[in-house]
């Protein structure tokens, strides 16, 4: 039993590492593109480059005929809904402000869990794990100042964020639900697929068509991103279809994004760099991560 506790635990950790790169490729990608034709892309390719893992072919097929409402959802409120939400919001307020808001994933993780999930309800212990990590969260982000626009279109920004957040934990609540009806693999790659393509799409109404004549780095970091999110979506996916895993416990796992991921920013971005505050909100979110899973393994 331990030894299967540990590997889901290295599974999750695997996962987190692979989406804490994404802020990176993100800024890259930008760069060159528009933000919801780049996601949709993003994800359409992650899609598809599942495909080939599929034996045989035709699991896809009877997944569609049997869990056509199960993939409509997770597509919708995984990829499309959380991804749209995502991009308009973080234009809308400052890094800072944005980093504190998309870091709290895992209390609004664990707060839908807690009203969908009759086995899945808050606890104390969660409850102080989660605010420890937003802490340190906060203590990143600080530094970098939290003077965002002001008026109502700071207040929709961060409005649009928080509903990104309930998003993600809707989409997992609906992976955790069905936890042997479909391979995680087929789910993920269907649901990439048809949430790329919306988001790719709905970004023509909004935003001009920037074509494909793009500099190597664009690709690079399209296709990094692309292949992170197939192999992390999966992996999640197969986690929360495990019968003794919760969407609540899981998520907090997601606390080492932003570690890692500011990590990886100022050792690639020139324009970023640490400061003795972020390291220390840094070590307070790794240490309510260590802390929470020796608790629940005592």
């Amino acid at each position: 039993m331990r030894n299967v506790e540990l590997k889901y635990n290295v599974l999750a950790i695997c996962a987190c590492l692979l989406w804490s790169t994404a802020f990176v490729g993100i800024k890259i990608g930008l760069q060159y593109t528009t933000p919801l034709q780049f996601a949709g892309l993003r994800f359409f390719l992650s899609g598809i480059m599942l495909l080939p893992l599929i034996r045989p072919f035709s699991q896809i097929t009877n997944a569609i005929r049997h869990n056509s409402w199960l993939i409509t959802k997770v597509s919708a409120f995984q990829t499309f809904v959380l991804y749209a939400l995502f991009y308009w919001g973080i234009d809308l307020i400052d890094g800072a402000l944005a980093a504190i808001i998309i870091g709290s994933q895992p209390l609004f993780a664990a707060l839908t869990a807690h009203v969908m999930m009759k086995n899945d309800k808050m606890t104390i212990r969660k409850t102080l794990t989660i605010s420890t990590g937003i802490a340190g969260i906060v203590l990143i982000a600080i530094p970098k100042g939290l003077d965002g626009p002001d008026g109502w279109l700071g207040i929709v920004g961060i409005a649009l964020l928080i509903l990104a957040n309930i998003a993600s934990g809707i989409g997992n609540v609906f992976v955790s639900q069905h936890k042997t009806s479909i391979s995680p693999i087929i789910l993920s790659s269907l649901q990439m697929i048809i949430g790329g393509l919306l988001l790719f799409c709905f970004s023509l109404l909004f935003e001009p068509f920037t074509g494909f004549s793009l500099p190597s780095s664009y690709f690079l970091a399209l296709g990094w991103l692309s292949f992170l999110s197939a192999t992390a979506f999966t992996i999640w996916f197969y986690l929360l279809q495990k019968p003794t895993i919760k969407v609540s416990d899981l998520n907090i796992f997601k606390f080492i994004i932003p570690i890692v991921g500011a990590a990886l920013s100022w050792l690639i971005l020139p324009d970023e760099s640490p400061n003795i505050t972020s390291i220390v909100g840094m070590l307070i979110i790794g240490s309510s991560v260590i802390f929470y899973n020796l608790a629940s393994r005592n």
